[in-house]
């Protein structure tokens, strides 16, 4: 049975949108498609956070969702956070547009994304390979522009 999840991002200033998340089966791959606006052009970091909690804000999701005590890093890399997708890419009309297949993050089980928070951030992701501790926490991606509750869709 196919899975689906809808996550709304809204922040403080002009940014905003709306992330898709589809997975087949348990063990197949979670495709995340979507659109995020108000973004200044260039590369912004995109995660899972811990916790489903925006009542402080973005602030409230706590860490990047991290079920295994890894290591930060990049969405193809072997030793990551569960919910290091990466970054987006907004073009010069500011918005990026999602189009990310994950093998890591679920939407069923134990470590399922549902009811977690999508974060985006003002900077790039350096991947962990910033060389310094912040590196290997948050890829030195800045501040929390938008966030949003992933929720179950129809």
């Amino acid at each position: 049975m196919v899975q689906k999840a809808v996550c709304v991002l809204k922040g403080t200033g002009e940014t905003s949108g709306t992330v898709y998340f589809e997975q087949e089966n348990e063990s197949a791959p979670v495709k995340v498609t979507g659109e995020i606006q108000g973004l200044t052009p260039g590369e912004h970091g995109f995660h899972v956070h811990s916790f489903g909690d925006n009542t402080n804000g973005c602030i409230s999701a706590g860490p990047h969702y991290n079920p295994h005590n890894k290591n930060h890093g990049g969405p193809n890399d072997e030793e990551r956070h569960v919910g290091d997708l990466g970054n987006v890419t907004a073009g010069a009309d500011n918005i990026a547009k999602i189009n990310i297949t994950d093998k890591m993050i679920s939407l069923t089980g134990l470590y399922s994304i549902i009811g977690r928070t999508m974060v985006i951030h003002e900077k790039v992701d350096d991947l962990g390979k910033g060389g310094n501790e912040e590196s290997l926490k948050t890829g030195n991606a800045g501040g929390r522009l938008a966030c949003g509750v992933i929720g179950i869709a129809q």
